[in-house]
């Protein structure tokens, strides 16, 4: 992941999760303009920055990372209810997701 990928994903999930950069810059227990500076190139977090991102995000930074999931919070929900699923019913939603991706 490039540093504007970086920034791009942080907007991306800061934005799904209806939050302003100041606001969560200061919840994070920031400078207003953290957040901001980090979605501009301007500054790079920390490590222990990017975990408190992550946390403030409710997600890991695993799920950070992984681009193709546009709401990783909600999938990792629906996979930890998917594991409770017997085959027959596991069968029958992977179908659906099928359907609904037109496969």
């Amino acid at each position: 992941m490039e540093e504007k990928d970086f920034a791009l994903r942080l907007a991306q999930l800061r934005e799904k999760k209806g939050v302003s950069a100041r606001d969560m810059s200061l919840s994070i227990g920031q400078n207003p303009g953290y957040i901001n500076n980090i979605e501009s190139g301007k500054s790079r977090p920390s490590l222990s920055g990017f975990f408190y991102i992550c946390e403030y995000l409710e997600m890991t930074p695993s799920e950070f990372f992984d681009l193709e999931s546009r709401n990783p919070t909600k999938i990792d929900a629906i996979v930890k209810d998917l594991k409770h699923l017997d085959d027959k019913q596991l069968d029958a939603i992977a179908n659906l997701v099928k359907g609904l991706r037109g496969k």
